[in-house]
């Protein structure tokens, strides 16, 4: 009777020592953005860090939010480059709780693949850590989980969850919002993180093309043009601190109409006004390859606008020059009138 080889957890695909090699470089580019608030050191259990310094706030309120890449990875696992998705869940994860007013602490991440690839993982951690440095925020803690059977070679999924603070009294939640009042638009980098399954569909299905086809508007490859980084919008904080903002919301999947209703108080309605600004070559190619209507556009990317604020109306030529947001291109597109809580476009 033949003898049976004993069983290993990497003969199950499950490779430990992969990842004790990448250990190493991991924990340097971790390291690499923590501050004097985080005690211990890369690799326990648990990530600590301290809020003894937050003294600066009456009553600090913390300010969390989960969020994920979605099925722009698959776009990057196609095209094999994987530094800028780690920068886009923070990013994403930083502009959710900017739209209450809140800096960001730290940030902990999520990766789950079937079989690890070192080079691919510390791609990815790079782009955590670049978009942490940025944004002073900590690489606190993390889970890297590798599941044989669970995805498809050389495919992972990202989560993240990011803790920030700020004062009660400033927190910003849109009740302050009235008729009459402006919106400002701050424009985004191409399709940030939503939409993607739409995109996809186009591309490979209603197009016919490849992401590594040229997109004639840019001279770069489709998958570039799609891969380009969820901006974050953090100097609005600059203006929050003038009380200068008295709503923002963050354009992510539903588009505007499902985020900025999310701000608007049920006696308002929110009017904008798409020809305000031209959305980026992308979306209009999208538009057409895949024969979408113009409504389920707007309702499903941000057409080349991240961040809507909503301001004072004496306030509006002071918001629009601000240096702190010059770099986002802000335009006005839009007004605040009496309603019911919805949004209103205007095309």
């Amino acid at each position: 009777m033949p003898s049976k080889r004993p069983l290993t957890y990497a003969g199950a695909g499950v490779n430990v020592d992969l990842w004790n090699k990448a250990r190493s470089r991991v924990g340097k580019l971790v390291s690499s953005t923590y501050n004097k608030h985080v005690l211990g050191k890369f690799g326990q259990f648990g990530g600590m860090f301290s809020i003894g310094h937050l003294k600066e706030y009456k009553k600090p309120v913390l300010v969390s939010s989960v969020d994920g890449v979605g099925t722009k990875l698959k776009i990057a696992a196609e095209m094999g480059i994987h530094h800028t998705v780690g920068q886009d869940l923070v990013n994403h994860c930083v502009n959710d709780i900017l739209v209450l007013g809140a800096r960001p602490l730290f940030f902990l991440d999520y990766i789950g693949t079937g079989k690890l690839s070192q080079d691919v993982l510390e791609k990815i951690v790079e782009g955590f850590a670049v978009a942490c440095k940025a944004e002073n925020c900590v690489l606190i803690g993390g889970e890297t989980a590798e599941m044989p059977g669970m995805y498809a070679p050389g495919e992972y999924d990202l989560a993240g969850t990011i803790v920030g603070v700020v004062d009660e009294k400033e927190i910003i939640d849109g009740s302050a919002i009235r008729a009459g009042d402006v919106l400002i638009g701050l424009r985004s980098n191409g399709l940030h993180t939503n939409g993607y399954s739409l995109a996809r569909k186009i591309v490979t299905e209603a197009a016919r093309a490849s992401y590594r086809d040229t997109f004639p508007a840019t001279g770069r490859t489709i998958g570039k043009e799609l891969l380009r980084p969820h901006r974050a919008y953090s100097p609005v904080l600059a203006l929050m601190k003038k009380k200068l903002i008295k709503g923002c919301a963050h354009i992510t999947g539903g588009g505007f109409h499902d985020n900025v209703d999310r701000i608007l108080p049920s006696t308002c309605d929110a009017v904008i006004n798409a020809k305000a600004w031209k959305p980026d070559a992308i979306f209009a190619w999208l538009q057409e390859k895949g024969s979408v209507e113009t409504d389920e556009m707007y309702h499903t990317f941000n057409m080349g606008i991240g961040m809507v604020l909503a301001v004072k109306s004496s306030d509006r030529k002071k918001v629009l020059s601000a240096p702190e947001i010059k770099a986002f291109g802000p335009k006005a597109i839009g007004a605040v009138t009496r309603g019911t809580g919805i949004v209103r476009m205007e095309y």
